[in-house]
């Protein structure tokens, strides 16, 4: 299994200066929001230009496509898990309700990411590690409030988000009434009533 030092490793590139961290936050902002738009191919001039910066700044901060690609997949992770915190004082089902609709956005911005990443490097791994610690206490908390089924595991979980977010929705008014339909497999049946 990674270690959180791989995660530490990507994170660890950020610039100490405010300016360049600046500089940084909004080459992230700009190339998710580019991969998200065009995919792994997105120009990184045009994710530059985004930024409102030169094209030296990127490659000063990411010496290759793939340190990108790692740091912005990173960073997404990270927001994902530490929203769950947020969720604390939300009832057990909305949590749960509630990160997994972040997940789903989640998983649409990072399709073009994890394609470029390789599935069984010790960054994947480590990302990995740290969404299941993120959501596995969300599930247990609604299993133990009797919300949740208590036979479905996070991995079940992942495996239905996974598949809701493989298909292309015409509108996101779609896919989100078809993870309302998943989520309420999802749900106990005695909590259904």
């Amino acid at each position: 299994m990674a270690s959180a030092d791989q995660l530490g490793e990507v994170v660890a590139r950020r610039p100490k200066r405010a300016d360049a961290r600046r500089n940084y936050d909004a080459l992230i902002a700009a190339a998710r929001e580019a991969f998200g738009e065009c995919g792994a191919g997105a120009s990184l001039e045009e994710i530059a230009r985004r930024a409102g910066v030169g094209i030296g700044t990127l490659y000063r901060n990411f010496p290759n496509r793939r340190d990108l690609f790692e740091a912005v997949y990173v960073e997404e992770v990270r927001a994902l898990s530490g929203s769950a915190a947020d969720l604390a004082e939300l009832p057990p089902w909305d949590a749960l309700v509630a990160w997994l609709n972040r997940f789903v956005a989640y998983v649409g911005t990072k399709r073009a990411l994890a394609e470029e990443l390789v599935h069984d490097s010790e960054v994947f791994r480590s990302c990995r590690t740290e969404i299941y610690a993120a959501g596995e206490p969300l599930l247990r908390r609604a299993q133990e409030a009797g919300v949740a089924r208590p036979d479905a595991g996070f991995d079940d979980v992942v495996r239905l988000i996974s598949g809701i977010t493989a298909y292309q929705f015409p509108e996101p008014a779609q896919r989100d009434r078809v993870l309302a339909i998943a989520l309420d497999g999802l749900r106990h049946p005695a909590a259904r009533r």
